[in-house]
């Protein structure tokens, strides 16, 4: 059975080096997580993560850049200007054609019809990164090439993927193109995407000691996500949508990180 946990077992790490991707390394070190609030000062080497909805996340960066990923122009609070967008378009519910014109970084995971997108960009503290996979429709029609994009946040010494709107095992190229992987954003709805013991054979292979699920449609279609790790790995309920994670510590052993879904307020 998988055991239902409250604390995390922690130890120390050294930091890696950056040059020319940190998370292109293996790496044996990792992660803390504390319950937060959105917006309040961030400790150095830490990053705020804050699940909105759907496969929408809020990322903050302790040099203040906010990143929103699967971004549909709906997060909340509409004060709230984030510095970086990512999107998808597998399903309108992972972007916009309308993003808020004072968001200076709008990044694209998918490019022009035959050619995948490339995004290596550096916004502050915050290196952004993606890997293309390919997409198909629910029912396997209309394939497309290079159609969803893996976007990789490398900041503060950690490396985060968001694995958007996957339908593919990885190849060895995408898994080596992806680098080391600390915490994973992993849709787990077991249609749309892949199949659910593909997708956590897809985990298994990330190595990520800190695994969040989104993309599950309801507490039936997470809880037989949970079935498949029986045994495997520990779950951790964060008991609302926030955490901080820093690289300082990580859990010995791989562990599902569940968070309550909501906007910005």
């Amino acid at each position: 059975m998988c055991r239902w946990i409250t604390l995390l077992a922690l130890f120390a790490s050294p930091a890696l080096g950056q040059e020319p991707s940190a998370c292109i390394a293996l790496a044996q070190n990792g992660a803390q997580v504390v319950r937060v609030a959105f917006g309040d000062p961030l400790p150095q080497s830490t990053v705020r993560l804050r699940f909105l909805n759907h496969a929408s996340f809020a990322l903050e960066t302790p040099g203040g850049i906010t990143v929103i990923t699967d971004y549909t122009g709906q997060i909340g609070n509409p004060d709230v200007v984030p510095d970086v967008v990512t999107m998808n378009n597998a399903h309108d519910s992972h972007f916009t054609n309308s993003p808020d014109p004072r968001i200076p970084h709008v990044l694209r995971g998918w490019g022009p019809p035959g050619l995948p997108a490339r995004i290596d960009e550096t916004v502050g503290d915050l290196r952004i990164r993606n890997v293309t996979t390919d997409t198909r429709g629910p029912f396997g029609e209309g394939a497309r090439a290079n159609g969803n994009s893996i976007f990789l946040f490398e900041v503060a010494g950690l490396c985060i993927a968001h694995l958007g709107h996957l339908h593919q095992m990885l190849s060895a190229d995408q898994r080596a193109r992806i680098g080391r992987v600390d915490v994973v954003m992993v849709p787990v709805d077991g249609g749309y995407t892949m199949d659910q013991r593909a997708m956590a054979e897809v985990v298994k292979d990330l190595h990520a000691r800190l695994i969040i699920p989104m993309h599950w449609f309801g507490p039936k279609t997470l809880a037989a996500f949970l079935a498949q790790s029986a045994g495997r790995l520990d779950i951790v309920t964060a008991g609302g949508p926030e955490v901080e994670i820093s690289r300082a510590t990580l859990p010995r052993r791989p562990t599902i990180l569940l968070l309550d879904p909501a906007l910005i307020p």
